[in-house]
C-alpha cells in the first residue's frame, strides 16, 4: 500500500516538527509549510490531506481552504487553530474543512481524526511499510527504530528519516536538494550541509561503532547513495 501524503502548513516551526514526528510514526509521509501559498501550490499536486493553520503569513488558512473548494478540489482539510469561537469554527466548516482542531491539542487526537478523515474519503490509511534488512542492519518503519545486531541505535526523527530515504532507494543516488525536500520539507531555508552532518551522524552511530562495512556513499557535487552490505 503506498504512503499518503500530509501537507502540514504552520509557520509555527516547532509545531511542524513535533506533529510531523507523531504524523510519520504512523507511517505518512509529511511535507511541512510555512505559508498559504505553499499549501496552496502543495495541496493542488498529491496530498492526501492537508493540516491547515488558519494564520498563515501571506495567503491565510481561510483563502486557502476558500480556493481549493473554489477549484473544485477534494483532498481533505484539517483546520488548526486559536480561535476557537463558534462563529471561527462555522466559518471553517462552511469554507470546506472536514475537521477543526483548536489549539493547543494532543498531536495524537491530530493522528486520530486524520486517519478517521482518510477513511471516510475512501483513502485507505497509511501502514508502515515492511522491515528494511541490510545484513546485521534492520531499519524498523512500524517502531521507527534502526536496530544492529538487534539492538536500538537511538536515531533522532530527522536522521531515522534522512536513513529510509536513502535506504528505501539502494543503490539510488539522491541529491541534497531532494533529500532536503523530502527530509526537511520544502520551507527548509537552511544550507544543504545540514544533510553532510546529519549523514555523518549516520555513519557515527551506526557503521563505526558496530564496524559495519560503508553503506552511505558520497557522490562527490551531487549527494548520497546506499549501498547493500
Amino acid at each position: 500500500m503506498a504512503t499518503q501524503t500530509i501537507v502540514l502548513a504552520d509557520d509555527d516551526r516547532a509545531i511542524r516538527e513535533l506533529l510531523t514526528h507523531h504524523l510519520e510514526r504512523e507511517g505518512f509521509t509529511v511535507v511541512g509549510v510555512a505559508d498559504g501559498n505553499s499549501a496552496l501550490r502543495l495541496a493542488r499536486g498529491a496530498a492526501d490531506l492537508l493540516v491547515l493553520d488558519v494564520g498563515l503569513p501571506g495567503v491565510d488558512g481561510y483563502d486557502v481552504a476558500r480556493t481549493l473548494r473554489r477549484e473544485d478540489r477534494s483532498v481533505p482539510i484539517v483546520m488548526v487553530t486559536a480561535r476557537c469561537d463558534e462563529l471561527d469554527r462555522v466559518v471553517g466548516f462552511e469554507l470546506g474543512a472536514d475537521d477543526y482542531l483548536c489549539k493547543p491539542f494532543s498531536p495524537r487526537e491530530l493522528v486520530v481524526r486524520v486517519k478517521a478523515i482518510l477513511r471516510r474519503a475512501g483513502r485507505p490509511v497509511a501502514q508502515a511499510g515492511p522491515l528494511l534488512r541490510f545484513g546485521r542492519l534492520e531499519i524498523d518503519p512500524a517502531a521507527r527504530e534502526a536496530r544492529v545486531d538487534g539492538t536500538d541505535v537511538k536515531l533522532k526523527p530527522r536522521e531515522f528519516a534522512l536513513l529510509m530515504e536513502l535506504a528505501g532507494n539502494p543503490g539510488v543516488a539522491l541529491s541534497r536538494d531532494w533529500l532536503l525536500q523530502r527530509v526537511w520539507g520544502f520551507d527548509f531555508n537552511g544550507d544543504e550541509r545540514m544533510i553532510d552532518v546529519h549523514v555523518h551522524r549516520l555513519r557515527a552511530k551506526i557503521e563505526e561503532p558496530w564496524e559495519l562495512p560503508p553503506m552511505l556513499r558520497t557522490v562527490h557535487g551531487f549527494g548520497y547513495k546506499f549501498l547493500r552490505p
